[in-house]
């Protein structure tokens, strides 16, 4: 029994919270849900200043995202390039050692 209680006492408490944030939206007026920019003149200085403001914001988000990915590109480059056969990595191996005359 002590189990059956419990779950009706949630249940009351989510239908409240329902009951609650239902009549919270719709009892709040449209002015309070849009910002001083978007409720006002679109061709306004301040509407104008925020979308710039935005795109730079945005332009920032791009250039470092490519610079994460071309510094990636250049380390696959690297990598491969050092797996090749004969590349940097192989060129020391087969040079005579200096100051040796086993050659």
């Amino acid at each position: 029994m002590i189990g059956h209680e419990n779950t009706k006492t949630r249940r009351s408490v989510l239908v409240l919270r329902v009951f609650v944030t239902s009549w919270l939206c719709l009892a709040a007026p449209r002015v309070a849900l849009a910002c001083p920019v978007c409720f006002g003149d679109s061709n306004s200085p301040l509407a104008i200043a925020t979308n710039t403001g935005i795109i730079f914001m945005l332009a920032i988000v791009a250039f470092v995202l490519c610079g994460f990915a071309s510094f990636f590109i250049y380390l696959m480059r690297r990598a491969n390039r050092v797996a090749e056969p004969g590349g940097p990595a192989d060129a020391g191996r087969f040079a005579p050692p200096e100051g040796s005359a086993q050659w």
